[in-house]
């Protein structure tokens, strides 16, 4: 298996919420370049302007700079990360993160625009993939179901490496980059597997990928905030705004966050909705 390397490691919803009573000036939230940030502009916003709060936002060139402006105070909250990176960057820069409150996630999908199908699949062809270890995981486990490749079991998320990973069906080049990348890249791969936040970004659909991730509970996309602020009452109105019916209401309606995972709260919704129109005799 070869291995190369390149890059660096409308209108807005209507809202109900109750004013908070002691706003901190202005609350600052940090971003890469992703939906995440359409989210918040469109549907959190708004509904933390209504309280009295000054809203700013900070977008990131990397996401890998992120935990660290959070923990120095440059920026307030994050939404970019997951818990299981959350964990490996606590780690890594003695911080103090938190997860605060969940938003819809967008999966990884395989993707290619030289070729149409999974058969096109021969020894020798590029595949690119994430180069941060926890992204890197996820995606070479879409590449173990597809047979392409196998890794040892009970790996370690945070710390797994590309040597850890062997040829299987195919002898493939598998290529690192940094995520953001990847979207841009793709012409010049035969695949690659891409963050869904940056597939959404560009205006395709995650559904039109070869392959779409299941993506487990620990790699879905938090809001986060320093364990220090937790009981500070803008992180309170924070929390409920992304809790709020307002914002369900807003991702629900565009289309931007088409094949996004919603968060668990809103399913169980859904299905208590459906149960309740199947057995109510007016909708029979």
């Amino acid at each position: 298996m070869l291995l190369t390397s390149c890059g660096n490691s409308e209108e807005s919803p209507q809202q109900s919420a109750t004013p908070s009573t002691h706003p901190t000036d202005t609350i600052t939230v940090g971003f890469g370049p992703s939906t995440y940030i359409n989210q918040f502009e469109n549907g959190i916003k708004p509904i933390l302007e209504a309280q009295g709060y000054r809203v700013e936002t900070k977008t990131f060139s990397q996401n890998s700079m992120i935990p660290a402006a959070l923990k120095e105070g440059a920026i307030d909250a994050s939404v970019h990360i997951s818990t299981a990176n959350m964990i490996e960057m606590n780690r890594r820069l003695d911080a103090d993160m938190i997860v605060w409150a969940d938003t819809p996630s967008a999966p990884q999908s395989l993707r290619s625009l030289k070729h149409q199908s999974l058969n096109a699949i021969q020894d020798g062809m590029s595949v690119g993939l994430p180069n941060d270890p926890v992204n890197l995981e996820r995606a070479v486990r879409i590449l173990e179901d597809l047979d392409w490749v196998e890794i040892p079991p009970d790996l370690e998320i945070a710390t797994f490496h590309i040597n850890s990973v062997t040829p299987k069906k195919y002898a493939l080049k598998l290529v690192l980059m940094d995520s953001a990348q990847l979207p841009r890249a793709l012409a010049d791969l035969d695949f690659a597997i891409i963050n869904g936040n940056y597939v959404a970004n560009q205006g395709d659909k995650i559904s039109d990928g070869l392959v779409i991730e299941d993506s487990p509970p620990e790699h879905l996309v938090k809001v986060a905030i320093r364990a220090v602020n937790q009981d500070k009452p803008w992180a309170h109105d924070l929390k409920a705004a992304y809790e709020s019916d307002a914002f369900e209401a807003y991702i629900r309606s565009d289309e931007l966050f088409d094949g996004f995972i919603y968060p668990k709260a809103w399913q169980k919704e859904s299905n208590q909705t459906d149960r309740s129109n199947q057995s109510n005799p007016d909708n029979l």
